[in-house]
């Protein structure tokens, strides 16, 4: 039975030849039987199998052209969006049953909020469960400090004025896209809300981009968070590592036992 709701939700997967498990991401928002919503996959002219599974599913919004790299994809999708909301699926995970129906009730509920973000299942390359992730609430010190990204992009939901106001990805960055963003979107006053609510499996598995590239990865965090904090960028460089270590170490704590009080450390 169809999931009612005075809010649309868009979809935006980007692909390149993610044959092997983009079915299973559509398959996800199909079965989430909400009334209003739109998938729009955003794919670089994949060579594998991926044009014949997205001809399966004539629903499908598909912009198939070259591009710069999964941030350049995400923008046109993003800005091809109609929906009241906007989420990220990348073609190797899936949202979970009940996910848009939980999401537009936080909308509905936390009206102020602008990035509605949940918790997540880390699953394997074939699905398996391996371990379950709950995260905290909003803590700009955290999103700053931690190095660690814990707003997972596979659980985030915008609102449409989010894109809007022209917020989008920076195409300069190709593994650090998501924490430049939330960085970005909360030094400018947007308003991010946890909810404790499983949405989505994200897929760990050798060929993820956050498996091969993680070097890369923190590198483009340090980039970013030096582009967009002033007092870091105010120091000089031996006195900067040392405030940025401290700061990490703090961050770190402060997750653990805020974990620990909230029963999400094992999780």
């Amino acid at each position: 039975m169809p999931v009612l709701s005075s809010l649309k939700i868009s979809i935006v997967t980007p692909s390149f030849n993610q044959g092997i498990f983009i079915e299973e991401a559509i398959k996800s928002v199909l079965s989430q039987g909400y009334s209003d919503l739109e998938h729009i996959i955003v794919d670089n002219c994949s060579t594998d199998t991926t044009a014949s599974v997205l001809a399966r599913y004539p629903h499908l919004k598909v912009i198939c052209e070259p591009d710069q790299g999964q941030s350049d994809a995400l923008n046109k999708g993003f800005k091809a969006a109609t929906g009241d909301i906007v989420g990220w699926l990348n073609a190797d995970d899936k949202y979970l049953p009940g996910c848009f129906g939980k999401v537009s009730l936080a909308f509905n509920e936390y009206g102020e909020a602008d990035v509605v973000y949940g918790d997540y299942r880390l699953v394997d390359l074939k699905g398996r469960l391996i371990r379950l992730r709950k995260e905290l609430a909003f803590d700009m010190f955290m999103l700053k400090y931690l190095h660690i990204l814990y707003i997972p992009s596979t659980t985030t939901f915008f609102k449409r004025r989010v894109f809007d106001d022209g917020n989008f990805l920076d195409i300069g960055y190709h593994y650090a896209m998501d924490y430049d963003l939330f960085l970005r979107l909360a030094l400018r006053g947007y308003r991010f809300q946890h909810i404790t609510e499983m949405l989505a499996d994200f897929r760990w598995h050798t060929d993820a981009k956050s498996q091969k590239q993680s070097g890369r990865q923190k590198e483009e965090m340090e980039r970013a968070l030096l582009e967009h904090d002033r007092f870091l960028r105010g120091l000089p460089g031996s006195l900067r590592a040392s405030f940025r270590y401290c700061f990490m170490v703090i961050a770190r704590v402060e997750r653990s036992l805020l974990k620990l009080v909230h029963g999400a450390y094992w999780a």
